[in-house]
């Protein structure tokens, strides 16, 4: 039986200057296609605001106006995904979800079956926050918090987070230039998630904080997060296809 992992990448590694980065999405496919010769994979993909972004000239400075982008920009993005996944024989379905789908039972087993249904027919499910009616993800978390949610729901062995943060660092690296990545983490404290910071990128709305956030809610259920870079996906592919840690930071207990 696969083991089973969900993928989630930000809003800054899929993006630039305002458009899907061609080139990173290229790399993601290319390695989650790999993966889905050894796991189950599930993916929860930011980034439709950044498509919708390529398409219409909307600034980013309402939540009406992220909606729209949003609302304009997911069919994009999954018309990328699928067009890339097809090299590699793979089909992808999409996903809109929000909290109240995790926090229900009868909505989360309706999930549940769904996602379960469509990995066993060697479907890549692709997940988003449903943006058009939920607009916590878009003010909070950039998906942090709805993959980790995607994670427990759906019984993951990992989540694998793919970010601008290419680990855990014992400090502020951009404060203090001898800052070194933790390489393992078993636990977390409430002081230490507060005290991490805000915001990541113009891209995104997950800092350091909202991956912490994450973690912590994994490791209270004895799962494992993985964090590690996005934009160089070496150390992502070592650890889950060769079972090495050459970067990035582990949550585990």
């Amino acid at each position: 039986m696969k083991k089973r992992v969900v993928i989630k990448v930000g809003s800054h590694v899929l993006s630039e200057h305002g458009a899907l980065c061609d080139e990173r999405m290229d790399a993601l496919c290319g390695l989650i296609a790999e993966l889905m010769g050894v796991y189950d994979v599930i993916l929860v993909s930011s980034a439709a605001i950044s498509a919708g972004q390529s398409k219409i000239d909307l600034k980013r400075d309402s939540v009406v106006h992220k909606q729209i982008l949003a609302a304009v920009g997911q069919p994009h993005l999954m018309a990328t995904y699928e067009k890339k996944m097809s090299v590699y024989g793979k089909k992808t379905a999409q996903l809109l979800l929000n909290a109240a789908d995790f926090d229900s039972k009868h909505r989360s087993t309706h999930a549940k079956n769904l996602v379960f249904g469509l990995l066993e027919l060697g479907i890549l499910p692709i997940i988003n926050e449903n943006d058009a009616t939920a607009t916590a993800e878009i003010v909070y978390g950039d998906n942090d918090r709805l993959s980790a949610d995607a994670a427990l729901c759906f019984d993951a062995d990992m989540l694998v987070m793919l970010s601008d943060i290419d680990g855990y660092y014992d400090s502020n690296p951009s404060e203090n230039k001898n800052a070194k990545i933790r390489p393992v983490v078993n636990t977390l404290s409430e002081a230490e998630i507060a005290s991490a910071g805000g915001a990541g990128s113009e891209h995104g709305t997950g800092g350091i904080a909202t991956k912490l956030m994450a973690a912590s809610m994994l490791l209270a259920e004895g799962k494992k997060m993985f964090l590690a870079s996005g934009f160089d996906l070496s150390a992502v592919r070592s650890f889950l296809l060769d079972g090495k840690q050459n970067g990035g930071t582990i949550f585990e207990n």
